[in-house]
């Protein structure tokens, strides 16, 4: 009896553990003739200058659903020679030069960074090198408290 409460215990802990190990934020950015909402999720571990990797993301931009995440060390359609890292942090500035990536169900790209001021590369079909819009944006993103809903608007 005790190996089989110890064998559940030990499966009960395993399959907690990872949601543990993850954080989810809010964020949200806008600009001329740009804005996006929505959360995304961050392993727990902070690196040494305090940046988390995103891993999932969700939300809306300019009222279109965010349908995924551009891969790490990749560059978004349209903006070859910029890989995004997607790190983020909890303090100024929040992302680095290289920022996240994401498309979204209306055909189009975004990549939202930071490089002295916070700006997001919007790539939209036919995805020309270097003809996409880069509006400055004021950016915001935090921890979501626990069970906590983030806007998507």
């Amino acid at each position: 009896m005790v190996k089989v409460v110890a064998g559940v215990l030990v499966v009960l802990i395993v399959s907690v553990t990872p949601a543990l190990s993850q954080l989810t934020w809010c964020w949200r950015f806008a600009g001329s003739g740009v804005s996006a909402a929505g959360s995304f999720t961050t392993g727990n571990d902070a690196d040494q200058a305090g940046f988390h990797r995103i891993i999932a993301i969700n939300g809306t931009a300019n009222a279109a659903a965010v349908t995924a995440l551009q891969p790490n060390d990749t560059a978004i359609p349209g903006n070859a020679g910029f890989p995004v890292d997607n790190l983020i942090r909890p303090t100024a500035p929040q992302l680095t030069k290289h920022g996240f990536g994401f498309a979204a169900a209306d055909g189009s790209y975004h990549n939202p960074f930071h490089l002295e001021q916070y700006l997001d590369y919007v790539s939209r079909p036919p995805y020309a090198d270097g003809k996409g819009a880069e509006p400055p944006i004021q950016f915001k993103a935090s921890v979501a408290a626990p069970g906590a809903a983030c806007s998507r608007e």
